[in-house]
C-alpha cells in the first residue's frame, strides 16, 4: 500500500512539473504613458518656444505622468536671464502662473541637439551624449506624446544656435524604425514651426503605424507667435517679446480647460484649427494640419497625457494678436525701442534692429544670386524664390542637407534663412551639386567683404 501511495504521489508531481506555474501566465500589459518635449531654440527673442515646452510639462505632470517618463530638451536660458522681469519664473500666457517650477534639466544648453533628440526619440540611451540619459524606453503596450516647437523651414526643424538641423527624413526614419520593432502602442505628434507640414506630408508618415501627427502650419507657410507686445493680449510690461505660439497655446489652453478624459484628440484639432485660423477667416494664423493615423483622433487626450482638468486657468477671449513667427524678432526689437528709458537707450535699439533688417536683406539677396547664377549656368531650371508648393518638399535629402551646411557656414543664414530652403531643394533637384552651391556662396562673401 506504501509502494502504491509513494507512486500516486510521484506521478501528481510529474503532471505538476508538466504544468505551468502561476506566476508564468501574466494577463497582458496596461503599458506605461511616455512624453517627449523639445524647445529648439535659445535667446530671450525666443522665449516663446522654452515656454511653450514648459507649459507642457506642467500638462503631464497634471496627467500623472512621472518625471521618470518625461524627457525634456531645452537649452534653460530665459528663466535666469537678465532680461526676465521675474527671474526663475517663466509664463505662457499674460496672466498665467510660472510654468518653469519643476521642470526637468534632462538635455539643457549644447546638449540640446539633433542627434540628441533622434536617439531619445529611437530609445537607444548609447547613442545620446551628455544629459540625464533618459530616453523614451517605450514597450509594445505604451502610450507616447511628443511635442516639438521652434523655428523651421522646407522639411527640417531648428535646434539651438550654433547646432545642424533636424531634418524630417531622419524624424520619419526614427519613427518607422521605432514602430516595426513594437517600441510603442500608439503616439501622437505635435509640431510648432514654420512649414511644419513638410515633415509629414505626401504620406511621408504612413499612416498605418500608429502614430497621429499635428502641426501648426502646412509646408509652405509661417506658424505664428501671439501674446506679443503692441498687440490685443501683450505680455506683462518689461517682458518686451511675444510668450507663446499661437498653435501652442491653443492646444494647451484648450487641454487646460478641458477634461481630457472625455476630449477627444479630433475635439482638441478642431477647436485649435480655429483658434489659429481666427475661426477659419484666416486673417491672422494658418492652417493647423493633420497626418498620420487618422483613426486615432477618435482617441480622449487622457490616452496619452493622463488624466486632468478642467483646471482653473483662466480663458483668454477676445482678440489676441499674432505674428508670423519668422517676423516675431522684430517685434522684439520694436519692443526695445518703445521700452526705452531715454534717448541713448532707444538710439541703441534702433540700430539693433536696423542691423536685423540689413541682416535680412543679406540673407535674401545670398539666396537670390546663388538661385540666378546657378539656374544661368550649365542651363540648370531656375529656382523660384517662392513657397509654391513641391511634392515631395525633398527629393534629394544628401545634397539639400550638405547645401543648408554650406549656405550657413559662408553665408550665415540662421534661423531666418531657412525660409528659402526651397530654393536650394529646387536647386538641388535640378542636378545642382551642393559643392557648387558652396562655391557660389564663397564667391558672394568675398565679392561683398
Amino acid at each position: 500500500v506504501a509502494m502504491k501511495v509513494v507512486a500516486a504521489l510521484l506521478v501528481s508531481l510529474a503532471l505538476t512539473s508538466a504544468l505551468p506555474a502561476f506566476e508564468e501566465i501574466k494577463a497582458p500589459t496596461e503599458g506605461k504613458k511616455w512624453a517627449l518635449l523639445i524647445a529648439g531654440s535659445n535667446t530671450w527673442g525666443n522665449y516663446r518656444h522654452q515656454a511653450d515646452i514648459y507649459h507642457s510639462y506642467q500638462i503631464m505632470k497634471a496627467g500623472g505622468l512621472a518625471d521618470e517618463n518625461i524627457i525634456v530638451f531645452h537649452y534653460d536660458d530665459i528663466a535666469n536671464n537678465s532680461e526676465n522681469p521675474k527671474k526663475g519664473t517663466i509664463i505662457n500666457n499674460p496672466t498665467g502662473s510660472d510654468v518653469y517650477a519643476g521642470v526637468p534639466k534632462d538635455y539643457t544648453g549644447a546638449e540640446v541637439t539633433a542627434d540628441n533628440f533622434l536617439a531619445a526619440l529611437a530609445g537607444d540611451k548609447t547613442a545620446v551624449k551628455g544629459g540625464s540619459g533618459k530616453v523614451l524606453a517605450t514597450g509594445p503596450n505604451d502610450h507616447v506624446f511628443v511635442y516639438y516647437a521652434d523655428h523651421g523651414g522646407a522639411g527640417i526643424l531648428g535646434m539651438p544656435e550654433g547646432q545642424s538641423f533636424l531634418y524630417g527624413k531622419d524624424i520619419v526614419a526614427t519613427l518607422k524604425k521605432k514602430a516595426a520593432a513594437g517600441g510603442f502602442k500608439q503616439m501622437t505628434f505635435y509640431i510648432e514651426a514654420c512649414e511644419s507640414g513638410s515633415i509629414f506630408e505626401d504620406k511621408q508618415l504612413p499612416d498605418n503605424i500608429n502614430i497621429y501627427a499635428t502641426t501648426a502650419a502646412n509646408g509652405q507657410e509661417s506658424s505664428w507667435g501671439c501674446y506679443c507686445p503692441g498687440m490685443p493680449a501683450p505680455p506683462p510690461k518689461g517682458y518686451g517679446t511675444c510668450l507663446g505660439d499661437l498653435y501652442s497655446v491653443s492646444w494647451m489652453e484648450d487641454t487646460d480647460l478641458h477634461s481630457t478624459s472625455t476630449e477627444t484628440l479630433e475635439t482638441q484639432y478642431t477647436r485649435i484649427k480655429q483658434r489659429v485660423s481666427q475661426n477659419g477667416t484666416y486673417t491672422q494664423g494658418s492652417h493647423v494640419q493633420q497626418f498620420g493615423e487618422l483613426s486615432l483622433d477618435a482617441d480622449d487626450l487622457s490616452v496619452f497625457i493622463g488624466a486632468s482638468g478642467p483646471t482653473n486657468a483662466v480663458e483668454v477671449t477676445g482678440p489676441v494678436g499674432a505674428v508670423p513667427n519668422r517676423d516675431a524678432s522684430l517685434v522684439y526689437y520694436n519692443a526695445k525701442i518703445a521700452e526705452a528709458k531715454d534717448e541713448t537707450e532707444r538710439l541703441e535699439a534702433e540700430a539693433r534692429l536696423a542691423g536685423v533688417m540689413a541682416e535680412r536683406r543679406r540673407i535674401d539677396g545670398a539666396f537670390a544670386s546663388i538661385a540666378s547664377r546657378l539656374s544661368s549656368s550649365g542651363g540648370h531650371v531656375f529656382a523660384q524664390l517662392s513657397s509654391a508648393p513641391r511634392s515631395p518638399v525633398v527629393n534629394d535629402w544628401e545634397c539639400y542637407a550638405d547645401a543648408l551646411a554650406n549656405m550657413e557656414q559662408y553665408c550665415a543664414i540662421g534661423q531666418y534663412g531657412v525660409k528659402h530652403g526651397r530654393v536650394l531643394a529646387d536647386l538641388c533637384d535640378s542636378g545642382v551639386k551642393a559643392s557648387w552651391i558652396g562655391d557660389v556662396a564663397k564667391r558672394i562673401v568675398n565679392e561683398h567683404a
